[in-house]
């Protein structure tokens, strides 16, 4: 799933060569981000567009030689000129008259270039990490190997190669990518670049390398960099080892250009550094924004009232409930505190029932809910490479937390397992600006059995990147809570190498113990509950639910086709199914004595009622049945490690629940175990009542 999709898209076709655009956004002036090189296309600008289309009418074009464009084979088609011709083209499809360019390598020469050779439609460059020919020499790593002939090795940089690339396009691309990504923990970036590269060929790339130049030497590049009358802004890091630090400083010297140095970045800091890429290309586009500046407030320190910004993820509704739990407790200490909520559905729909104040800026999230329901097959939810896809999203979502607390002062930021904001703050550290809390019920991504080496590697790097930023900024988060006892943290390791879990979360964390979403002594008098939602004392209850999220809807049908061979076995069985806000109850099919509901406020009063619960796999709900000492089956998605690893490490624990994979919920097997545990005596450990009270006093001395 995109974080944002085109309001517009089209094709310009050049002498028989179509190049695909896409247009997002409408707002002043517009940006338009040139073609680059073909060995990758315009979803490389994925964690710009979103973020600047916001602000900006953003347009990128597809380079020919990959995405949606052409691939033509003769290299005169891919003269620099040709992508200067198409990007103009584009602005003229586009009804465009000038624009900002932003480019990268390849294209932001192609950025410069137009700027040369149409000054009249370019306001002003972005330019990052600009190659221009002659501007210096390469890296002598990559000089080293002559790019024509036949070389008698395939290590390192001879893998820039003609002969190589007809060889192996992949294992260029895996090294090439490499390299320009060559900061730690950039396994995602290097796996989309590749990614991309494979969608067009080495004889594509070969074509756009024997392309005739369009300047004839050094001479030709200066004198066309002097020509450039409107403000340039060049961006580069100074580890780039794919074209020097020192090419852009000559781009800065010649075009009077503002130089951005970003000290430890590659070659692609749009992917890498995004935080950093967006606020400069949004700073500088704001130079030619029309009209006067908005009008700004502040107010006195002493005059403010206390404030909190909350985050709560939307992966279904138990962050929400206990997290309005401890939002009680804190207005308890504080009662003059405001709580404003920065959330997505299904999260606002249970905040709008409480009369929560949600703010504005919550509109502009991407739907994390979303991106897991189309990542989910047969209840089956890979959430570790899920995470990973959801990228974009989480830098979209960060950037519009951070422009929120850059305009609101707010006394306290809470993330409920708000990953974005948690991970681009220790990236970004100098954007805090206000006390950070971080609360999480589980610590530790974990690989699946069948991932073999690669997921067991890539979850070991992504917890090491954790461990180096906590270890690096260890006061960013203020106060950091685990969401339950030190028991509940599972005894496994992060990794090769990697310190053991346990030992590592008690010496950064607090512990709140469990927090439920809502007063145990509301349900205490279990018959009372039962006759207030009209549940006869002789009746067999079972309740059916798989949360806020829509990836439960195959364990659902599950549940429902097992429902005639369960009122053999029990009779007078009734079932009640909730599918929650985000699962249609039309889309399940009707059943004699079924009952099939959409999103039920206060969902704890029916769990606490009920003789039997079947649901997934999650913490929340699993956790207030083994509250009110419920007997119920549960069903871990498959491939999610923290409902295989971490939720049933808890539930064992507390002793609670009977797991059930979902090969063993057939009708008939199904129907069997939950004859076997409704009504079923339980023993398990007591869950405490105090967790959103503690949490909350962690929290409070930070307002």
């Amino acid at each position: 799933m995109r974080a944002r999709y085109p309001d517009a898209e089209g094709f310009v076709d050049r002498g028989g060569v179509k190049v695909g655009y896409e247009v997002f956004g409408e707002g002043e002036p517009a940006l338009v981000f040139a073609p680059l090189d073909p060995i990758v296309h315009s979803r490389a600008w994925k964690a710009q567009v979103p973020y600047l289309a916001r602000r900006f009418r953003v347009i990128t074009i597809d380079p020919r030689g990959n995405g949606r464009s052409d691939r033509p084979q003769s290299p005169a088609a891919y003269a620099d000129t040709e992508f200067v011709a198409d990007t103009v083209a584009v602005m003229d499809a586009c009804g465009v008259d000038r624009a900002v360019i932003v480019g990268i390598s390849t294209s932001g020469w192609i950025s410069l270039l137009t700027a040369a050779l149409h000054p009249e439609r370019v306001l002003g460059v972005v330019a990052i990490a600009a190659g221009g020919p002659g501007l210096g020499p390469l890296p002598a790593a990559r000089t080293e190997y002559d790019f024509y002939e036949v070389l008698d090795t395939e290590e390192g940089w001879a893998k820039e190669n003609r002969h190589y690339w007809l060889r192996d396009w992949r294992g260029f691309n895996e090294f090439f990518f490499g390299e320009l990504f060559c900061e730690p923990h950039s396994t995602k970036q290097r796996e989309d670049a590749v990614g991309w590269a494979m969608e067009t060929s080495p004889e594509t790339n070969l074509a756009r390398e024997d392309a005739p130049p369009t300047v004839s030497g050094p001479e030709d590049t200066e004198r066309l960099l002097r020509d450039i009358r409107c403000p340039v802004l060049a961006i580069h890091g100074d580890h780039d080892r794919c074209i020097p630090l020192s090419w852009s400083e000559r781009v800065a010297e010649l075009t009077g250009a503002d130089l951005l140095v970003l000290e430890g970045a590659g070659h692609c800091p749009n992917g890498r550094e995004p935080v950093v890429v967006n606020h400069a290309i949004r700073d500088f586009a704001d130079r030619f924004r029309p009209g006067s500046a908005f009008p700004r407030r502040w107010t006195r320190p002493l005059d403010r009232r206390r404030r909190v910004l909350y985050l709560s993820s939307p992966i279904g509704l138990g962050h929400a409930r206990r997290d309005l739990a401890v939002a009680d407790e804190l207005r308890k200490l504080q009662p003059d505190l405001q709580v404003d909520w920065l959330a997505q559905h299904p999260v606002t729909e249970l905040l709008a029932r409480r009369g929560e104040r949600i703010h504005p800026a919550s509109a502009f999230l991407v739907s994390e809910s979303r991106h897991l329901e189309d990542e989910c097959a047969e209840h089956d939810l890979h959430v570790f490479q899920a995470a990973r896809r959801m990228d974009e999203i989480m830098i979209s979502n960060f950037m519009v937390f951070s422009d929120l607390v850059a305009d609101e002062h707010y006394d306290l930021w809470v993330g409920d397992e708000a990953w974005e904001v948690d991970y681009f703050l220790h990236e970004n550290p100098e954007l805090k600006r206000a006390p950070y809390a971080w609360l999480t019920d589980f610590v530790g991504w974990l690989p699946m059995p069948d991932g073999g080496t690669w997921e067991a590697a890539l979850t070991a790097d992504y917890n090491a990147e954790m461990i180096e930023q906590i270890g690096r900024f260890p006061r960013l988060r203020d106060r950091a809570v685990f969401v339950g006892n030190p028991g509940d943290v599972v005894p496994d390791t992060f990794g090769a190498d990697l310190p053991p879990i346990r030992d590592w979360v008690e010496q950064h964390y607090q512990f709140s113990g469990y927090i439920s979403g809502y007063d145990p002594a509301e349900v205490a008098d279990r018959a009372a509950t039962r006759a207030e939602l009209g549940y006869r004392p002789d009746e067999k209850i079972c309740l059916v639910t798989v949360g806020g999220s829509g990836v439960g809807a195959d364990l659902l049908r599950r549940v429902v086709a097992a429902y005639p061979a369960a009122k053999r076995l029990v009779p007078g069985l009734r079932m009640i199914v909730v599918t929650g806000p985000r699962i249609d109850p039309a889309a399940l099919p009707a059943q004699d004595g079924l009952e099939l509901h959409g999103y039920v406020h206060n969902l704890y009063r029916q769990l606490a009622a009920c003789d039997l619960a079947v649901v997934q796999g999650g913490l929340t709900t699993t956790m207030e049945l083994a509250a009110a000492r419920r007997p119920f089956i549960y069903v871990p998605l498959r491939h999610h490690f923290e409902q295989n690893f971490h939720v049933r490490h808890r539930l064992d624990r507390y002793r609670a629940g009977r797991c059930l994979e979902y090969t063993d919920t057939e009708p008939e097997s199904l129907a069997q175990a939950m004859a076997a545990e409704i009504g079923r005596p339980v023993s398990y450990l007591p869950v405490e009542t105090d967790g959103a009270a503690r949490a909350a006093a962690y929290l409070a001395g930070l307002i």
